[in-house]
């Protein structure tokens, strides 16, 4: 059982979007509601609303922390540690932007690299789909 009630529930977004649209399919679907988040914590920070800008920053980074938790490192081996790292990586510099002078800038590099990755799941789900395995399918539990 965690003990943080944000990574519980980041845990538990993840396993029950993972139940109900196929796996790669659910990475690719929270990547994109991370994404969100990250865009509406940085439209609430520019309007003074810090507090709904933390809140949105706070879902943004549980989802990151989710997917990270839910990596197979047997399976996925080199995958899944970069992965992990990856997503590491955006939570940390996520939790630096908010509330900086170049939070705009910062957040916006962010994004890019989230929508990339996003990307990347779902040409990866779309081989998967056709019939051709791909390497990164093995990355993640199913």
């Amino acid at each position: 059982m965690m003990h943080n009630p944000m990574a519980y529930m980041a845990n538990q977004a993840y396993r029950g979007t993972a139940t109900t649209v196929p796996p790669l399919k659910a990475v690719a679907m929270l990547l994109g509601g991370t994404i969100t988040f990250l865009q509406k914590s940085l439209a609430a920070q520019e309007a003074k609303r810090f507090e709904e800008g933390h809140d949105y920053l706070m879902r943004a980074t549980a989802i990151l922390r989710g997917l990270s938790h839910n990596l197979d490192f047997t399976r996925g081996g080199d995958v899944a540690e970069r992965l992990f790292q990856t997503y590491n990586a955006m939570i940390l510099a996520s939790l630096k932007a908010y509330g900086r002078p170049h939070a705009r800038q910062n957040f916006g590099r962010i994004i890019a690299g989230l929508t990339e990755l996003r990307e990347a799941w779902e040409f990866v789900d779309g081989t998967v789909r056709n019939g051709k395995p791909g390497p990164a399918d093995s990355a993640r539990r199913g």
